[in-house]
């Protein structure tokens, strides 16, 4: 007999229909299993067989022949094991056929026929809302996060028994209700950069970065402070709002399940892969391409530290996705789009030993050493940072001061009031942030005056700066501005913007 289940295959961030065919029918026993099956597919039919078995069921001993259509796309994981115990179930009269019609399936089955929670639950659950069937049977672990979507009924098992009792019994069944998706959402326990004793200039660097989005690039000696400063970033990002969570937490879901986080990504990520990283898993891929560093770093941070020991390919990978805000995965099946809009921290020493920003005459490293240090760091992409910023090491006498320091909070309410003003400006031009604007709005919202032009035209001929860099003046000297309350950019904000390109200027400490 012929039987069909539904479920839903991942192909990126993204969800499509997938259609289970079981037949079961006179012929030599054995299970074949088509429709591009990966490893953990073809191995579910010793798990189903187990599961089915301690559950009370039986695996059919006739031939039986299960298909995926469609059978032209490769399929990956263990959420196939549920729809096709079903599909089993149905073919063989275990249960009545009718009864899969009105319902989605995806499940990794235990031996003993307990179902465990998968991966890329939300991005199916937003599939399936568009579509015509809309109730979603799961995991009971991954009920909640299904849940956030709205138009679809999720129902959660713990065991196949108990999912089969429910199913025959219809008006017991009761769906997993919507979480309160504002519950929690203000909870703010990050490092705090009152913790950071002296470093006022890059203090304020940072705050500039995070009111205009800029990426960053902080060039010091070891010990100076510059991962404590980039760890405490985060905690004076505004709160993200409901579309950039869920756009978060689908990534995260796809990439590592919910297993072992919250249901919903609630505080901007915070993403430091070594400098041993390799390109794939900064930019994402693989032969089932998955969500690489950058985009897991989607909306919050992407902290590289000791920037020049990067592999100069990872590194150049960063280009585009700092640009557009995306990654372009091509294999030779289909090409894949994953978003990578976050904020780049960078850290690096001034020399290979690190000492001539600290003790110049300890410093032993040769004027070719230093050249080919700093080299691996190309042009392009190093005209892509923002704010670039010395951060030299703190004296006895601020690390040793009791006296306070500006928090996070303090920090974080001044960049939620020049925020205020970004939105309220681009209301109209689908950005929310200084560093995302355009050529065409840059000569839009940052009009300088006479001086303030004559200030950058004599910077931009005697530091030899790249148009690239003049963009990014404006938009600096924009957020600066924004900060003190002011409608137009001033020489002073322009000043200081000028100052944070010092390796344009071919200036290091």
């Amino acid at each position: 007999m012929l039987a069909k289940a539904h479920t839903l295959g991942l192909i990126g961030l993204d969800a499509y229909p997938v259609e289970i065919e079981v037949d079961v029918s006179a012929g030599l026993p054995g299970t074949s299993l088509v429709g591009l099956p990966d490893s953990a597919i073809r191995e579910s039919k010793e798990r189903v067989r187990s599961g089915l078995k301690n559950s009370g069921f039986s695996y059919p001993g006739d031939k039986t022949t299960i298909s995926l259509a469609p059978a032209d796309i490769k399929k990956e994981g263990a959420l196939y094991d549920l729809p096709i115990a079903m599909g089993i179930l149905a073919a063989s009269r275990q249960i009545q056929p009718g009864l899969l019609e009105e319902y989605c399936f995806a499940a990794e089955l235990a031996l003993d026929g307990r179902l465990r929670p998968v991966k890329g639950v939300l991005a199916m659950a937003q599939s399936l809302a568009t579509q015509k069937i809309k109730k979603f049977v799961l995991p009971a672990a991954n009920a909640v996060e299904a849940s956030l979507v709205e138009n679809i009924q999720v129902f959660g098992f713990t065991t196949l028994r108990e999912l089969i009792e429910g199913l025959h019994n219809p008006e017991t069944l009761k769906p997993y209700p919507r979480p309160d998706v504002n519950a929690g959402g203000n909870s703010r326990d990050e490092p705090d950069f009152a913790e950071v004793k002296g470093q006022f200039l890059a203090k304020r660097a940072m705050g500039i970065a995070a009111a205009g989005g800029h990426n960053i690039l902080m060039v010091g000696p070891p010990g100076s402070g510059k991962t404590m400063l980039a760890r405490r970033l985060p905690g004076i990002l505004p709160e993200m709002t409901m579309q950039e969570t869920l756009e978060t937490t689908k990534i995260y879901s796809v990439a590592e399940g919910n297993a072992s986080r919250a249901v919903l990504m609630r505080r901007r990520p915070f993403r430091a892969p070594h400098h041993t990283i390799s390109d794939v898993a900064l930019a994402g891929g693989g032969s089932y391409p998955q969500p690489g560093e950058i985009s897991l770093a989607h909306h919050g941070v992407l902290f590289l530290d000791e920037l020049p020991e990067f592999h100069r390919n990872a590194l150049e990978i960063l280009r585009q996705p700092l640009e557009e805000g995306c990654i372009r995965i091509a294999r030779a099946q289909k090409s894949l789009n994953f978003p990578a809009r976050f904020m780049l921290v960078a850290a690096m020493n001034p020399c290979p030993c690190g000492l001539s920003g600290q003790n110049p005459s300890a410093c032993r490293c040769s004027t070719t050493q230093i050249a080919r240090y700093r080299s691996k760091i190309s042009g392009p992409l190093l005209d892509r940072i923002d704010i670039h910023i010395e951060v030299p090491a703190v004296h006895y006498q601020e690390l040793s001061s009791t006296a306070p320091s500006e928090s996070s909070a303090q920090i974080r309410e001044k960049i939620d009031q020049a925020r205020y003003i970004q939105k309220k400006r681009f209301t109209e031009e689908g950005i929310f942030f200084n560093a995302r604007m355009s050529h065409r709005q840059v000569r839009k919202f940052c009009v300088l005056g006479k001086e303030e032009g004559e200030l950058l035209r004599r910077a931009m001929t005697e530091l030899h700066l790249s148009a690239r860099a003049y963009d990014k003046i404006l938009k600096i000297s924009r957020t600066i501005a924004d900060l003190a309350g002011c409608e137009d950019i001033a020489t002073g904000h322009l000043a200081e913007a000028i100052q944070y390109r010092s390796l344009d200027r071919g200036f290091f400490l």
